[in-house]
């Protein structure tokens, strides 16, 4: 940790200091700059900026949380079914502090013209004691590697990735917090069932004229090995089709449709809402994990799809989007279309000040839905029908481009008759948390 703070303050320095000098690494070709002029970027931007050489761009992202929550559940409160559970879900009482800070390092590299390389260490993040790497891809722009200008017309239109890291489905993992890195968040917490996994994958994007399409495909696992005993690996294929465009100077328009598709039973492919290892940025809720306040169906097989909507007037932004995941259980790894969860979210963001400096926001987040198909389609909640409420309020005040502080209220309920017998039959936590974050 003394190490990471000397690396911190020296990089501030440099950042004080040298802003000449430093300004030529911001000009990486068709990247998304890692600060403040990011938000509400979603893809990386085709810009041909003028290619000058190799470049090595080093920078980091740092975010600390004070945490103030209080939580309960039916056992809490009822001492008659505190007795029939045998008293197995006692709650922790929780205090108001600091959680552990975390820390990205972030390397960029444009390698040549149209070509470059991003990779993301996290330096910090829970469970682990050691740096480790979240992932990496090579993004290639133009084909002047193999000939000077070759399919260029084309190249104009397309942007290849390939590597092992963030997939790109859907338009909610572009808004949320990575570790260390929340500078895009209005919030503090992320979504209740979050897509975010880390995969070999390989992209190809289509963009003209505020068309957008992409096709990918991806081998499904978390963690990578070649040892297939009683494990499939089948192919994961996912895409998008879009339309984002200013429509006048004042408005924005983007609308996107995406889907994930497993053609197979993958042991890890709880992961596509379970893959986020830094934790649910809400700690130590309900049975103490790390992990808490967030849900995944954990299906083995089966198929997500996203629609997601992008509007931002002057200083008024909505984003929304509602999910689909129709799977195979627990039980039944094999079958697809068993079991369907669906989530809702949708947000209001008012940035003003001479610089958009300042944010106030909203978010309604539900998600609803069952493990059994065969109680579905009554029309009254079922045995295993399940629910999950969260409704977050707050702001924030960004100092500079690189620094941003927010506060925000949660208040998150568990509902339905599938949490009986468990820890979150009745849950329910609530509570006030603060976030500083920087990123350069």
């Amino acid at each position: 940790m003394k190490r990471i703070a000397v690396l911190l303050m020296t990089s501030l320095a440099m950042n004080a200091f040298a802003q000449d000098e430093l300004s030529e690494y911001d000009n990486l070709q068709n990247w998304r700059q890692n600060d403040k002029r990011g938000i509400n970027v979603f893809e990386d931007p085709k810009t041909d900026n003028e290619f000058t050489g190799m470049k090595v761009r080093v920078g980091g992202d740092f975010a600390l949380q004070f945490q103030a929550l209080s939580q309960d559940n039916l056992t809490m409160r009822d001492t008659a079914l505190a007795g029939q559970f045998g008293g197995q879900f006692p709650l922790d009482t929780l205090g108001a502090d600091f959680n552990l800070p975390k820390a990205n390092l972030n390397l960029d590299v444009q390698l040549q013209d149209g070509v470059r390389m991003h990779l993301r260490t996290y330096l910090s993040a829970r469970h682990h004691a050691e740096a480790w790497v979240k992932g990496g891809y090579l993004q290639i722009d133009k084909l002047d590697f193999i000939k000077e200008d070759f399919a260029s017309g084309l190249m104009e239109m397309l942007t290849v990735r390939v590597g092992m890291d963030e997939i790109n489905y859907g338009d909610a993992h572009f808004r949320r917090t990575d570790n260390g890195r929340a500078i895009y968040n209005p919030f503090v917490g992320n979504y209740v069932m979050d897509a975010f996994t880390t995969e070999a994958f390989a992209e190809v994007l289509f963009r003209k004229s505020g068309l957008l399409a992409m096709a990918a495909i991806s081998n499904g696992k978390l963690n990578q090995s070649v040892i297939t005993n009683n494990k499939n690996n089948s192919p994961v294929t996912y895409f998008q089709l879009g339309y984002d465009d200013q429509i006048t100077d004042d408005f924005r328009l983007r609308i996107t449709g995406s889907g994930y598709i497993s053609s197979g039973s993958h042991d890890n492919g709880t992961y596509l809402f379970n893959g986020d290892r830094g934790g649910s940025r809400y700690y130590k809720l309900l049975n103490g994990s790390d992990f808490e306040g967030r849900f995944t169906p954990r299906f083995r097989k089966y198929s997500a799809y996203q629609g997601a909507i992008f509007t931002k007037f002057k200083g008024l932004e909505f984003f929304g989007f509602y999910e689909t995941v129709l799977g195979g259980d627990k039980a039944a790894k094999d079958q697809l279309n068993n079991g369907t969860y669906n989530q809702m979210a949708a947000e209001m963001v008012y940035r003003f000040g001479g610089t958009e400096q300042f944010y106030l926001a909203g978010r309604y987040n539900i998600v609803q839905g069952y493990d059994h198909a065969e109680n579905n389609n009554t029309g009254t909640p079922q045995a295993d029908d399940k629910e999950v409420h969260r409704w977050n309020a707050g702001g924030g005040w960004f100092m500079n481009k690189n620094v941003v502080t927010k506060v925000e209220y949660v208040s998150q309920r568990y509902t339905q008759n599938g949490w009986e017998g468990s820890i979150y039959q009745g849950a329910s936590f609530d509570g006030i948390v603060v976030e500083a974050a920087i990123s350069f």
